[in-house]
């Protein structure tokens, strides 16, 4: 194939449980985080190959975005979505990715679906 194929991989609605949040009983007691990733990369490769060793592995994209949310902490959900960010960046050398971090139970004085921050970064 002469041309590059660019393309992007997706993983919605992953969620894990995070002791992330301001508040002490926040982060002591945790509370699920629901989080999106849309890394843009090169499919050419993989493409070509069909093969998973030329692709991203979107297992690993799983598992790196288990580990930060499980077992870091951050008050803030835009920190939480840039150490996810930057993490993938750095496993994966995508040209850009973006990652949304929800936080369902939010403490406001009235009703809120989801509180979510949105960060994007490329290289």
């Amino acid at each position: 194939m002469a041309a590059d194929i660019k393309g992007r991989i997706s993983l919605k609605g992953m969620v894990f449980r995070g002791h992330h949040g301001v508040l002490p009983a926040e982060r002591e007691l945790g509370q699920p985080f629901e989080v999106d990733v849309d890394l843009y990369c090169d499919f050419t490769r993989a493409v070509e190959t069909d093969d998973i060793a030329d692709a991203l592995d979107y297992r690993r994209v799983w598992e790196i975005v288990r580990e930060t949310v499980e077992e870091e902490q951050y008050h803030l959900l835009e920190t939480l979505a840039a150490a996810l960010a930057d993490e993938l960046m750095a496993a994966f050398q995508p040209e850009w990715v973006v990652v949304r971090v929800r936080k369902p139970h939010v403490g406001l004085p009235g009703p809120v679906a989801t509180a979510e921050a949105e960060v994007s970064k490329s290289r």
